[in-house]
């Protein structure tokens, strides 16, 4: 598949800002439970809500640069029954709606109304996820994206990045709580490197269901393409596959396991080793750096059955 960008963005993004929201209601249950201190801010959870928010509209911005028409948007969110598409489309913008209810009522100090409201707004985080996963999980034709691991992968990476980005924010805002975010990035972290390579390694032996006779509907045993059947590109040529050599590939592989995984937690734990925001601010844009290309190859190693016909050269 050819990688679109804004798709790119609205999922790491979206995901960024799923995974903040779910580290500010934890410290906001584990306040209540009398398990970190100092007691439940609400200035932090009000910033911190806000922050999130904005990794959101950020993500919902971006998709609009994929739609054709950004005017019949609103189309997308009909087909709620059968889409996981048009699912995460109604989804999101409730869950920005609760994020922003969560931190109003911390902001007018009502606790009771925030832990309610967040309990919600879990709710609908974990949704999203799940959404999100599904409008790539469900496409059984596309082999390298129809498994479980897909839920899974874009869950751990939302949650790792927003807890990584919990722990830089907490530094000056709740000294207190830095300790636990940066220990439970660091978890995370390793939990989506284990699924990340479970799902490399499973792509890797794949073998493709189609033939050139199941792409074409020709039956015949022997087949030799002579021509594309048109002088230059077409949608199926642009669209279906992304176009750089193996070299490229291979090369996004290695900078996204680099950046996702062992640099920030090197600089996950020398920051929290000597309370430096400059290496956990740093951890966070070097994760999230890694994610823009892990989510790039990951677009990009779907193997469209019909490049069995496109890319087939005689």
């Amino acid at each position: 598949m050819n990688p679109a960008f804004s798709v790119i963005f609205l999922t790491t993004l979206i995901g960024v800002g799923q995974g903040l929201f779910i580290a500010l209601y934890a410290a906001h249950l584990l306040a209540l439970l009398g398990l970190v201190t100092p007691a439940d801010s609400h200035q932090f959870q009000a910033l911190g809500s806000l922050l999130s928010l904005a990794f959101l509209g950020l993500g919902l911005f971006a998709s609009f640069f994929h739609l054709g028409h950004p005017e019949r948007a609103w189309r997308a969110a009909t087909m709620w029954r059968t889409s996981w598409l048009s699912r995460e489309v109604i989804v999101l913008p409730f869950f920005m709606l609760a994020v922003c209810a969560y931190g109003a009522a911390h902001f007018l100090g009502s606790l009771a109304s925030a832990t309610l409201l967040g309990g919600v707004a879990l709710i609908l985080c974990v949704t999203l996820f799940i959404c999100t996963g599904m409008i790539y999980g469900c496409i059984k034709f596309l082999q390298e994206w129809a498994t479980p691991l897909t839920i899974v992968n874009y869950t751990l990476f939302g949650c790792a990045s927003g807890f990584t980005l919990a722990t830089a924010f907490s530094l000056p805002t709740a000294p207190a709580l830095v300790p636990v975010f940066g220990v439970t990035a660091i978890v995370l972290t390793l939990m989506s490197l284990l699924t990340r390579l479970a799902s490399l390694a499973r792509n890797a032996r794949l073998k493709p269901r189609s033939t050139l006779q199941t792409a074409t509907g020709i039956r015949h045993p022997h087949i030799v393409q002579k021509a594309q059947g048109s002088m230059g590109g077409s949608f199926n040529t642009r669209h279906y596959f992304h176009g750089k050599s193996r070299l490229f590939f291979r090369s996004v592989k290695w900078i996204f396991l680099v950046l996702v995984f062992p640099l920030p937690l090197l600089l996950l734990g020398n920051g929290l080793l000597h309370a430096s925001l400059l290496l956990l601010a740093t951890a966070f844009v070097v994760q999230y750096a890694g994610l823009i290309a892990e989510r790039w190859f990951f677009f990009a190693q779907a193997n469209h059955p019909q490049n069995l016909y496109y890319q087939q050269i005689s």
